[in-house]
C-alpha cells in the first residue's frame, strides 16, 4: 500500500514551493512519519517537518518541508510538475 496517492498543484502549493514545501495527497489512515518515510523513500530527500490537513472532500492533505534548499523545485521537475 502506498502512503502517498498523488501530488497537489495549486497556485497557493507552487507558492509553498519557494519555501521548499510540496504537498501531496495521502492515505486518510497514514501518520506523519508513515508520510515522511515514504516521501524519503521515493524522492532520495530528507524531510524536515510534514504537517497535515483534511480537506472538506474527506481528503487527506500532507505539506512536506524538506531540509535541502533546492529540493523541492527538484523533485516538482523530476515528476514534471515544473
Amino acid at each position: 500500500m502506498s502512503v502517498i496517492e498523488y501530488p497537489f498543484i495549486t497556485e497557493k502549493a507552487m507558492m509553498h514551493m519557494e519555501d521548499n514545501k510540496l504537498q501531496f495527497v495521502v492515505d486518510t489512515r497514514s501518520n506523519k512519519d508513515q508520510i515522511k518515510e515514504e516521501v524519503t523513500k521515493m524522492y532520495g530527500f530528507k524531510v524536515t517537518d510534514v504537517c497535515t490537513m483534511t480537506t472538506m472532500k474527506g481528503k487527506k492533505k500532507a505539506l512536506v518541508t524538506f531540509e535541502e534548499p533546492d529540493a523541492a523545485h527538484e523533485i516538482a521537475t523530476r515528476i514534471g510538475l515544473m
